[in-house]
């Protein structure tokens, strides 16, 4: 007889297998199930900047799970490197703000959520060219990034190793429900029975739930959200540091190359790239940049961010099945807010105190209207 796992998560991206690593960690036999790859969609797409773009401009529950996340980043990025030798290149390598006309709100932020900063010196500004509009430079000398397809491929093998059940290209076909309860999941590769279901199905999460639980009163509000980005392959040390100017931003891998982002688009589901958006992204990078005119761009990709109206994700029990939860929404910061998200709704499933008061983040009808 097969033993029905204690968690059964739908969804592979980089929050479902987070928050698969989170239960196990707590002594939770997990089952994950994803309907392609994992963590081929948004979590491979992103640019992997550890800091959400002007986060003074955005709702205080984004910085309370960004803060705590940043603080658990270090341990995680080395046990993932050491447990699978593959290095998602975690890189302090900080970030400088070319255009912050909002600085008294960023330097009240930083104090706020004790980031390091600085107004930009000569030696930060150093790699852009004099003609760069400058508008109270900000620079931020601990800003992080992760090479999220590293980040992907060690948090899987790592899911593996400690024993974590992956199920790929299975699709969700139906729920059954007795009583307020799931029961049962029936998929393209079998019928699941469960304990207790998280769905964290990013972008696809809203449209999950209709499909799967029609007649469910309260839905998470979640919208696909295209991003564009470009590739160029520099040398190393063509740029050290990520640069946001304005909307757009360039960031370096440890190997030189590196990603101009982001365009932001509400197409639906179409993942297409467009010659348009490859203009733009790259007039950006070269007027940042120029010497970037020596290097190719080596390939052009969209992703599907999960968006919701203010940016804050869903987090919790969902209020119409006692063992339905859902981790989703976290729209361009699911990378910057995973480690703490995966947290919170451990804790709040296993009935313990949390680190962060769980109530913004709560499936309310409010929220879902």
């Amino acid at each position: 007889m097969t033993t029905v796992p204690d968690i059964t998560i739908i969804g592979g991206g980089i929050i479902g297998m987070l928050t698969a690593r989170e239960f196990h960690s707590a002594g939770a036999q997990v089952v994950l199930l994803e309907k392609q790859q994992v963590g081929q969609e948004s979590s491979w797409a992103g640019g992997g900047i550890l800091m959400p773009l002007y986060p003074w401009r955005q709702e205080a529950a984004i910085s309370v799970l960004v803060k705590q996340s940043l603080a658990l980043y270090p341990s995680l990025a080395l046990a993932l490197h050491t447990a699978t030798e593959i290095d998602p290149e975690w890189n302090p390598c900080g970030l400088l703000l070319t255009q912050n006309p909002d600085y008294e709100l960023a330097q009240a932020w930083c104090e706020m959520y004790q980031m390091p900063y600085q107004a930009a010196d000569e030696a930060s500004l150093a790699s852009l060219p004099t003609a760069t509009v400058l508008n109270q430079p900000l620079w931020m000398p601990t800003v992080a990034q992760i090479r999220n397809p590293r980040l992907v491929k060690s948090l899987r093998q790592d899911l593996l190793n400690k024993g974590v059940r992956i199920i790929e290209h299975c699709d969700l076909y139906e729920v059954i429900t007795t009583q307020q309860q799931v029961q049962l999941l029936i998929t393209s590769k079998g019928n699941f029975a469960v304990k207790e279901v998280i769905i964290t199905a990013g972008a696809w999460t809203q449209k999950l739930l209709h499909t799967v639980l029609p007649r469910a009163q309260v839905h998470p509000i979640i919208q696909p959200v295209k991003g564009q980005m470009l590739l160029f392959d520099a040398k190393p040390d063509t740029l050290t540091k990520i640069i946001l100017a304005g909307e757009h931003y360039l960031i370096p891998r440890r190997d030189g190359k590196i990603l101009a982002g982001s365009t932001v688009e509400h197409h639906g589901f179409e993942k297409y790239t467009t010659d348009a958006a490859k203009q733009t992204l790259y007039n950006f990078a070269l007027n940042l940049l120029p010497e970037l005119c020596h290097y190719p761009v080596l390939s052009q990709w969209a992703g599907l961010r999960p968006g919701t109206n203010t940016g804050v994700p869903y987090i919790g029990r969902h209020p119409e099945f006692s063992n339905l939860s859902i981790n989703a929404g976290h729209f361009r910061n699911g990378l910057v807010m995973g480690p703490a998200s995966a947290q919170l709704l451990c804790a709040i499933l296993s009935n313990q105190l949390t680190l962060i008061n769980p109530e913004p983040y709560q499936i309310t009808s409010q929220r879902c209207l």
